[in-house]
């Protein structure tokens, strides 16, 4: 398997040419199978993806994680490059996201023109689904771990009631092969452990070969604030080194000052995904 980053916060120090933002898109190249995970916030994507080498006219299946502007709302982008592909996502009560702090408000959400007007390329999921052979979208995430600490900024809005975001609009995508799984977190604010013992309850005694994707680490990500406190990063970093998991890759939501705390932990184990990385696994 082979998985290209499209977009992340960050990019290659040699890869100039390619855009940046604050968002997530993977390209992941299967032997039977072009699924695009994510597709940022824009159009960001697919101009990085002629640089790449990608044609996003030859993707098959497109997967949105979440609903919030940074992972979805490329999807109308896609669309219109792609004319084939069925795109996606979590069923869920329509509501409106924000981000709110310190009194500042800001709508991290999708953008409603997509679940509009893309009705016959949307596929909405409410259970564990098998999307293509051996690719697996799962809505039955485990809550026996703490969700990030960052989520306490975010929140949803439906008929003038504002509740804290619970992320039921959030999946997760599994990948079998052979030699183990590979789990896609999109910004994992169901949790990363929730994720990974999810995967293991539904495909228990397999290793895990990569788990990529934002682990939603980041406290304010105006500032690089972390989530929580020192210790909580450096917890989960030895929480995680409990699992059968060869590698993880991650970025964007993570944060540079989370990612550096879990490298003390994680050591090779943990990679960045910036921009116009590829690698094999």
């Amino acid at each position: 398997m082979k998985i290209t980053t499209l977009v992340d916060n960050t990019r290659l120090e040699n890869r100039q040419d390619l855009a940046v933002e604050r968002g997530l898109s993977l390209y992941i190249e299967t032997e039977s199978s072009k699924i695009l995970f994510d597709m940022g916030s824009g159009n960001t994507f697919c101009q990085n993806a002629q640089r790449l080498d990608v044609d996003i006219e030859d993707v098959d299946i497109a997967v949105i994680s979440h609903r919030h502007h940074d992972h979805c709302n490329g999807a109308i982008d896609f669309i219109a490059h792609n004319s084939k592909a069925k795109v996606f996502l979590r069923n869920s009560e329509d509501k409106n996201y924000y981000f709110r702090a310190y009194g500042f408000k800001y709508d991290v959400g999708v953008n409603k023109d997509l679940l509009k007007n893309s009705n016959e390329r949307l596929v909405l999921v409410d259970r564990t689904t098998e999307i293509a052979p051996n690719v697996f979208v799962i809505t039955d995430i485990s809550s026996k771990h703490e969700k990030p600490k960052g989520n306490q900024y975010l929140y949803t809005q439906s008929q003038n009631r504002w509740e804290r975001d619970s992320f039921d609009h959030e999946l997760l995508l599994v990948i079998k092969e052979a030699d183990g799984l590979v789990i896609f977190t999109g910004c994992a604010h169901s949790g990363v452990l929730n994720m990974v013992d999810t995967a293991l309850t539904h495909f228990p005694g397999e290793n895990i070969k990569a788990v990529v994707g934002g682990f939603h680490l980041v406290g304010l990500p105006l500032f690089d604030s972390i989530g929580g406190t020192k210790q909580n990063i450096k917890d989960l970093g030895l929480a995680l080194l409990q699992y059968p998991i060869d590698k993880l890759y991650t970025g964007h939501c993570t944060g540079k000052k989370a990612y550096g705390l879990l490298k003390e932990i994680l050591g090779e184990r943990l990679e960045a995904m910036p921009t116009g990385r590829s690698i094999s696994v």
